[in-house]
């Protein structure tokens, strides 16, 4: 992480506030501390109690606050916004997938409102903090954002949606100065992917398609985050940002 954060200014984001939702592990939680050692207040959000009391334990994490929030509550996501006095930054990285079992329509749905749904009832919720401040959203998409996975077809539907939503709430709100980019990981060593790269073939044959051969790591995210809601990204907006190694052009 050291490397990344030092390509940039100390205190990039001194006296900025910042809410990752979706930041109790993988990596969300990478983006958060990026923020937190460039100078932000970080707030991270999850639904896991215990999940958030680990990362809070962690001493990786100093200085991140932890506050639970499920984002699929209307109420709840409304009632959080409402008690921030002020957001600069929203970085939109709550996810889940459920392999096959997607297919069931109730599983469907509930995918489909934590990943793409949600991340439109947060911003919504947060707008009035980022217009006054000027801010930025990073939502995160996919590489399924692009390509097709048979066994995931509400995360890979919601991953295509965040790119066509990202565009929309640029458009809208863009004249108010906010602006809204997303990042499309790939294969990432996280809790979410750690039966495919704890099989050794499957590990492999990941690899192999991207153009750097290897998995990313959590980290490997972080660097586009920080440059797309920093000041160097200032006439960008609306874009989707592939951090994949190469694995979908393939």
């Amino acid at each position: 992480m050291n490397a990344i954060t030092t390509s940039f200014a100390p205190g990039l984001f001194a006296g900025k506030t910042v809410l990752v939702s979706g930041a109790s592990g993988g990596l969300g939680i990478a983006m958060a501390r990026g923020f937190a050692q460039l100078s932000a207040s970080v707030i991270a959000t999850g639904t896991s109690a215990a999940k958030l009391d680990t990362a809070a334990s962690d001493p990786a994490n100093a200085g991140i606050r932890f506050a639970p929030l499920d984002v699929r509550d209307t109420a709840a996501v409304t009632a959080f916004g409402a008690g921030l006095p002020r957001l600069d930054i929203l970085v939109n990285a709550q996810g889940i997938a459920r392999p096959v079992d997607e297919w069931d329509e109730a599983t469907f749905l509930d995918v489909m409102d934590v990943n793409l749904n949600s991340a439109f009832r947060l911003a919504m919720a947060v707008l009035p903090q980022l217009t006054a401040a000027q801010g930025a959203v990073v939502n995160v998409a996919s590489m399924l954002s692009y390509l097709a996975d048979a066994d995931v077809p509400a995360y890979t539907a919601s991953k295509t949606g965040i790119v066509g939503l990202t565009r929309a709430m640029a458009h809208r709100h863009g004249a108010s100065g906010v602006r809204f980019n997303a990042v499309a990981p790939g294969y990432h060593r996280t809790d979410m992917t750690r039966a495919l790269w704890e099989d050794p073939a499957a590990e492999a044959r990941i690899a192999s398609r991207s153009a750097l051969k290897r998995w990313g790591d959590a980290d490997d995210i972080v660097g586009a985050v920080l440059f797309l809601c920093s000041p160097a990204a200032a006439f960008v907006t609306g874009v989707t940002l592939p951090v994949d190694g190469g694995y979908h052009s393939g």
